[in-house]
């Protein structure tokens, strides 16, 4: 039965990341830049999408140590150049990945609100599941710390010298938000907004099928 869940955890959770990431690729095909389309992004067949470390060892690695999947598929591939105005632009193809994952989890936290308890506890907690980890997504993608897609969102708020300043730091964005979860900011922050959000979309706490 464990198994079972951790293969249905993974299902759900390579739709939502590989979803994010095609909503990128779509956002920026609208904004004139065709390189994910060219790259043969723009799909939801998974094998495209995956980062061997960030797809798979990644959430393996965290379900098995602190029963979490999270991770994330390879970024869609974005040209600036192609942009009819890249500042502006880059703040939608940026913002794209997130709505579609709070989308994913609107959709199917109605489905659990109207259902309640009436489908088998497996059913459920797939779905529940499905809930809160597209919330997760959203966001830690919404945290705006250069390459997260929140940064995409802040750069077009700023002058083009603070952009460029800000913009700067992304080759130390991974050690800023490894920073962030050693100071608690997944469990004081981001959990705690995941639970009042699955909360507001279900009518249920997350515990009762997490």
């Amino acid at each position: 039965m464990k198994f079972f869940a951790v293969v249905l955890q993974l299902l759900i959770f390579f739709f939502s990341v590989i979803v994010h990431e095609v909503s990128h690729g779509y956002m920026a095909l609208r904004k004139g830049d065709t390189t994910a389309r060219d790259a043969g992004r723009l799909t939801l067949n998974p094998l495209p999408h995956i980062d061997i470390f960030g797809t798979i060892i990644l959430p393996l690695i965290l379900y098995f140590s602190i029963g979490w999947v999270f991770g994330m598929a390879k970024p869609v591939p974005i040209n600036p150049y192609y942009l009819r105005d890249p500042k502006r632009d880059l703040m939608w193809i940026g913002a794209a990945g997130p709505l579609s994952n709070i989308g994913i989890a609107v959709v199917l936290g109605t489905l659990l609100r109207i259902i309640g308890t009436g489908l088998p506890s497996p059913i459920l907690q797939f779905i529940a599941f499905g809930v809160m980890i597209n919330l997760l997504l959203a966001f830690f993608n919404l945290i705006p710390i250069p390459p997260l897609d929140g940064s995409r969102i802040v750069q077009r708020f700023l002058s083009y010298e603070a952009q460029e300043k800000y913009l700067s730091i992304e080759r130390f964005g991974i050690f800023i938000v490894l920073g962030f979860a050693f100071m608690g900011g997944f469990r004081y922050i981001l959990f705690p907004l995941v639970s009042y959000s699955f909360y507001f979309l279900t009518g249920k706490p997350m515990g009762i099928y997490l």
